[in-house]
This record gives C-alpha cells, sequence and structure tokens, in this order.
C-alpha cells in the first residue's frame, strides 16, 4: 500500500480558514471551517491522518500559520497570491480558492515564498500582525 498524502489547502481570513482536503489523486475528501485560532487550527489537524502538506497564500497571518503547522505536518508551502494565475480563472469563493490552493500544490504548480527564516517575534518589526498568538 502506498503513502496515504493528503494536500490541504487554506483560504485564510481574519476571523475564519476555509479548508480543503484533497486525497492523492485530486479526490475532496473534507472541507471544512475552522476559527483562526490556534487551538482549533491543530484541533483540526490532528484529526487527519496521513503525510500532510499544507498550503496557504502570503498574508496577514502566514507567518504565525508557519510557526504553528510547521512543526505538524511533513510539508508547509506558503505560496504569492499574485503568481497563482489559476486561481482567478472560473468562479470565485473561499472554498473554490482552498480547493484550487490544495491542488496546485498536489500538481507541484505552487512557488513557495517564505521558509520560516522569521521568528514571529522578530515578525512585529515588519508589521505583522501578532495578535492569533494570543487566541490560544
Amino acid at each position: 500500500m502506498g503513502r496515504d498524502i493528503k494536500y490541504i489547502g487554506m483560504d485564510v481570513h481574519k476571523e475564519a480558514i476555509v479548508i480543503a482536503v484533497l486525497n492523492g489523486s485530486g479526490k475532496l475528501v473534507m472541507e471544512s471551517m475552522v476559527e483562526t485560532k490556534a487551538s482549533s487550527i491543530l484541533q483540526f489537524i490532528h484529526g487527519l491522518r496521513g503525510e500532510l502538506h499544507v498550503t496557504w497564500e502570503e498574508g496577514t497571518w502566514a507567518a504565525w500559520l508557519y510557526d504553528l503547522l510547521q512543526p505538524q505536518v511533513a510539508q508547509v508551502l506558503v505560496c504569492d497570491p499574485r503568481r497563482n494565475a489559476l486561481l482567478k480563472e472560473g468562479n470565485k469563493s473561499d472554498k473554490i480558492d482552498a480547493r484550487k490552493l490544495a491542488d496546485l500544490l498536489r500538481t507541484g504548480m505552487l512557488r513557495p515564498v517564505y521558509h520560516g527564516e522569521m521568528d514571529c517575534g522578530r515578525c512585529a518589526s515588519w508589521g505583522a500582525v501578532i495578535r492569533p498568538s494570543a487566541r490560544i
């Protein structure tokens, strides 16, 4: 039996994150919406089985979310929203964006922009919002 890989696309917003989970063949196996809160996100991730690969677009929450999830999953890829031309095609919604991100990750079509080289303590110096870490 092969590895059970799951590709997770997250459309991240201030109050909630829309999540789509695809299996290795691209079939949607789960969709969910969780609070943008560490405990809610970790509860969701810990409920999944297999090798987890996660992506979301660079934005206000990217560094915080990277630091939260990187130790929990096999791969984290934060991508540049300006380079995701396929997200602009067709219908637009948070669910659709999350699915497309997961599929672009599965097919190797995303380029990373963030690799964890900064910690959240230093993020404050360039204006990132640290507030979510206080919401655990």
